[in-house]
């Protein structure tokens, strides 16, 4: 399985506090697993808006692996670009596993692949909701500032909501960073 990391417009210092949260809970799968190959989409100033970009990089980094399974993680700005080339991944007979947008507030999300969202507080949460919002979600609770979603996932704490199919979430109330690592698990295993 790949893992595409879809930064927002923010400094790349946030993007590296995130790297190192979303490579723990890779290790906390536990060596059993399949291997995850993590890649960072490099989005210098406006392109992590750029779908066109995100498939030329997802294009150099897979050639003749189109059907690896990807999961995307995307936040902020970086959510409008890689659901586009996501879909366009998926048309080119690409293997989406799931899409991850974290504080994608505003934009739209749909697909014929598992979408989940995390919101850094419930206002946020709701109303992206009315754009879609996938099969299991993550809000902040108490709410917390935009970045801290992606620079300190692990501390930020909130609810899992809208259990697929009914199923209780393994934690009701869990850090977005545990959340995360669930997914992972969940989309690592199958």
């Amino acid at each position: 399985m790949s893992i595409i990391i879809c930064p927002g417009i923010h400094d790349s210092a946030l993007t590296q506090c995130f790297l190192s949260v979303c490579q723990e809970q890779v290790i906390k799968r536990g060596k059993s697993h399949k291997a995850v190959n993590l890649q960072v989409f490099p989005a210098e100033g406006g392109l992590s808006l750029s779908a066109f970009h995100i498939l030329q990089f997802l294009h150099k980094h897979f050639q003749d692996r189109i059907e690896s399974p990807v999961v995307f993680i995307s936040f902020s700005a970086g959510v409008v670009g890689s659901i586009l080339a996501a879909h366009k991944w998926q048309q080119s007979g690409g293997r989406i596993k799931a899409f991850i947008a974290i504080d994608g507030w505003g934009v739209p999300l749909w697909g014929k692949f598992p979408i989940h969202r995390m919101s850094h507080d419930y206002f946020t949460h709701w109303s992206s909701s009315l754009l879609g919002s996938g099969e299991n979600s993550f809000y902040a609770d108490p709410p917390v500032e935009h970045l801290e979603m992606w620079g300190s996932p692990q501390t930020v704490q909130g609810y899992w909501v809208n259990s697929l199919y009914g199923e209780s979430p393994p934690k009701e109330y869990l850090s977005a960073a545990e959340f995360l690592h669930l997914l992972l698990k969940r989309y690592g295993d199958n």
